[in-house]
């Protein structure tokens, strides 16, 4: 039997979900909007409803699965879940998410074993699995996008430390006395190379930004420049602390790239020693917005590997 996953990736405004075998290969894909308000009962209701269109054999809510292929199911969350992977703690851009047993709701409805991360470190396995992280054990994944999250993939298994919530990269200090930040820190990564930040020091979006650099406009190439060595100045505190193989960079900014990553690549050259980034590979994401949902399923295999057989 060719046993499949289900893997989820839950945001504000849509709920991807895909059905995947162990090598990899998508069986079907399927995206729903999240119900508005998002709270956790409808969103639940929602979900399951969506589970049962790409799950074989499943009958109706209420009476049950012939669990057929589909072994265990993956969920990514906008916010920090439990170190059981059982209990979203907080879902941001979802409302009234405190302390939600979801796992244990799907499991009662689906009869299925689920297991949950944060959507960041599921975009993350994701591109471990079967983006531009393939065949390397040791990476970090950053996304630049209204925030700035990441992942950290130590000997190919996600990292989350012993509560569950390691790896926000985007929160590490970059300069003491910078802007605050919504999690209590000042300075933040954060505040210097996410959307928000880009808006803030320029007055304009990173799109219009990137058109203008590549228009020639001086200012733009130079903001890019300073952005390139902001970013790398953080990568730099990460590399000495992990010694990564590779540091994928995903998220929208990310599409810009070229107009700073030789700033960034410069500035760690600069800043770390040869002894801790010798052959380090700084990669460009590819799986685009179907990472979480992908990290969601190699997480449920990675959890309940016992299943595969």
């Amino acid at each position: 039997m060719n046993s499949q996953v289900i893997g989820i990736d839950i945001g504000g405004s849509a709920i991807k979900l895909g059905r995947y075998d162990l090598q990899g290969k998508c069986h079907q894909l399927l995206s729903v909007s999240t119900p508005q308000p998002a709270t956790p009962l409808k969103v639940f209701g929602v979900l399951v409803d969506a589970i049962a269109q790409i799950l074989p054999g499943y009958s109706s809510p209420g009476l049950g699965v012939t669990q057929g292929e589909v072994r265990a199911i993956g969920i990514g969350l906008p916010g920090p879940v439990d170190s059981t992977g059982r209990t979203a703690r907080v879902a941001i851009n979802l409302q009234d998410w405190k302390d939600v047993p979801l796992a244990e709701w799907v499991e009662a409805k689906i009869g299925l074993p689920v297991i949950m991360a944060n959507d960041a470190n599921c975009a993350g396995l994701g591109e471990a699995w079967l983006g531009a992280g393939q065949g390397i054990q040791n990476l970090v994944v950053i996304t630049l996008g209204t925030g700035v999250g990441g992942a950290v993939i130590l000997e190919g298994k996600l990292f989350v430390g012993h509560r569950g919530s390691a790896g926000e990269l985007g929160l590490i200090t970059l300069n003491p006395d910078g802007p605050l930040c919504n999690s209590g820190n000042q300075g933040s990564l954060e505040q210097y190379v996410s959307v928000q930040a880009i808006r803030r020091l320029t007055g304009l979006d990173p799109a219009e930004l990137a058109a203008r650099a590549y228009g020639g406009e001086i200012a733009a190439l130079e903001f890019w420049q300073q952005y390139g060595r902001w970013l790398g100045a953080g990568l730099a505190s990460l590399i000495y602390v992990l010694t990564p193989e590779a540091i994928i960079l995903g998220g929208g900014i990310s599409a810009g790239a070229e107009l700073f990553l030789p700033e960034t690549k410069a500035e760690i050259e600069r800043r770390v020693l040869p002894s801790s980034r010798e052959g380090i590979q700084l990669l460009i994401a590819e799986l685009g917005n179907q990472a979480g949902a992908v990290g969601a399923a190699r997480l449920a295999l990675q959890t309940f590997s016992s299943l595969e057989l």
